[in-house]
């Protein structure tokens, strides 16, 4: 996997496409990333006392490494 932790990224598939940003974390095992403000998906989250409401939180979800491209220079 040619692409690590911290590089700029070009996303060249999918709801994202075109799109750029930095990767904030590596999976070489599944050969996904995970990109800083990209591929969001909603997370509904419990209460975790009596008396507090849920809430949904967005969190950036892996994506395949063959979506995603260095930036040509």
């Amino acid at each position: 996997m040619k692409i690590k932790t911290g590089d700029n990224i070009i996303i060249i598939t999918g709801k994202d496409k075109g799109k750029k940003g930095k990767v904030v974390r590596a999976m070489p095992k599944e050969n996904k990333v995970v990109v800083e403000g990209l591929n969001m998906m909603k997370k509904h989250q419990r209460p975790r006392k009596s008396g507090e409401k849920g809430t949904m939180i967005n969190m950036a979800m892996p994506i395949h490494v063959s979506n995603v491209t260095k930036p040509v220079k």
